[in-house]
């Protein structure tokens, strides 16, 4: 391994002059400006897209990056706010423990940074919810620091044009990718946030998973696996994430203009969001609920690592229900573990707090 290794260092030092110059007068005259967090150097903005856009596409991102300024400006407003109201503004954007830990980095930056991000990577990735590429962007772009970024459209980008075939599941061949990413920076600052752009640009706009535009790429005639006519075989990673399935009844509780929601657990799938009672089996929903219920539609939602399976049951009663008696019955019965105490909720306050995808659909057609 220590030839790869050797090689790609060595690919990696021959090339970076070259490569970083195209790449950042590529994307001055041909790169994306468009976008509303660009062309900032304020830290809070560029520290939430990058979390914002993580595993999430850009057309999505945008509907949501505005509206989440417009109630928390800085990151005093966002550390001085109820967790609640972070999970309710962030509702549709998915894998949840982002918004969390979120909350958690803006408290973090207010009492131990006084309200003003670090200026360095090293620093910045000891904040919560904060990894080495993530870092290293709001580092490029706000600080001007040569630090490399290395999220997966990145590591597509810099394989092929190096032709590093190494698998990348292994830890050792990233930690090896991202020695060789270190080289491949610009020599002077000021070029940090064009470069930093840049890479994010041809991984999204060009060096695509299928059917790249080599063309169009200011680094085709430097790219070996372009040479070898199999960019699409780039990068290689074996271990693929393994998925599972789950089932759940849950039970829509209605009653004069209200529906009774219970909060999960500060961790797992949807830590901390609102959801209806759920249950492992359809025997222990009607052991809960003695009361008649109308069946939905099931629907399944899809995660990363999960296809969950929702079978939902609505009563909607003249009668206030006993909740208490219900939450009960969720623990003796083995349901969806909560936190706290359920609550009654009017419809009309449903925009005040967090829930999951599919029971917003629900709740509000």
């Amino acid at each position: 391994m220590s030839g790869a290794h050797d090689r790609l260092m060595q690919a990696a030092v021959q090339v970076a002059p070259v490569l970083s110059d195209r790449l950042v007068a590529w994307q001055r005259q041909e790169g994306r400006h468009h976008l509303p967090w660009q062309g900032t150097r304020d830290p809070y903005r560029v520290w939430l897209s990058e979390i914002m856009l993580q595993q999430t596409q850009v057309t999505t991102v945008l509907g949501y990056y505005d509206r989440f300024l417009t109630d928390f400006p800085d990151v005093a407003a966002l550390a001085a706010a109820p967790l609640d109201d972070v999970l309710t503004r962030w509702a549709g954007l998915g894998y949840y423990s982002r918004a969390r830990n979120l909350h958690r980095c803006a408290q973090a930056v207010v009492s131990e940074h006084g309200g003003a991000f670090p200026r360095t990577a090293a620093l910045l990735e000891t904040l919560p919810g904060i990894g080495r590429s993530t870092a290293a962007a709001i580092a490029g772009f706000c600080f001007d620091e040569r630090v490399t970024i290395l999220d997966g459209n990145v590591k597509r980008v810099l394989t092929r044009v190096l032709g590093w075939g190494e698998d990348l599941a292994s830890s050792a061949n990233e930690k090896r990718l991202w020695q060789a990413a270190g080289h491949l920076v610009p020599d002077q600052g000021a070029d940090m946030p064009a470069y930093t752009q840049g890479l994010m640009d041809l991984g999204a706009t060009v060096c695509t998973p299928r059917k790249p535009t080599c063309l169009m790429c200011p680094w085709s005639d430097l790219c070996v696996a372009r040479q070898q006519g199999t960019p699409e075989a780039y990068p290689v990673k074996t271990r693929k994430l393994k998925r599972s399935a789950r089932e759940s009844w849950c039970l829509w509780l209605e009653h004069d203009g209200a529906v009774w929601l219970v909060q999960r657990p500060d961790k797992g799938v949807w830590a901390s969001l609102w959801t209806f009672p759920m249950f492992a089996q359809e025997a222990h929903l009607v052991q809960a609920h003695a009361g008649p219920t109308e069946v939905q539609p099931s629907v399944t939602h899809v995660l990363t690592h999960l296809d969950w399976r929702l079978h939902l049951h609505r009563a909607v009663s003249d009668q206030r229900p006993d909740a208490a008696a219900l939450q009960q019955h969720l623990q003796v019965l083995g349901g969806e573990p909560i936190q706290g105490a359920g609550r009654w909720v009017k419809l009309e306050e449903l925009d005040r707090i967090g829930l999951p995808t599919p029971f917003r659909r629900w709740l509000t057609g």
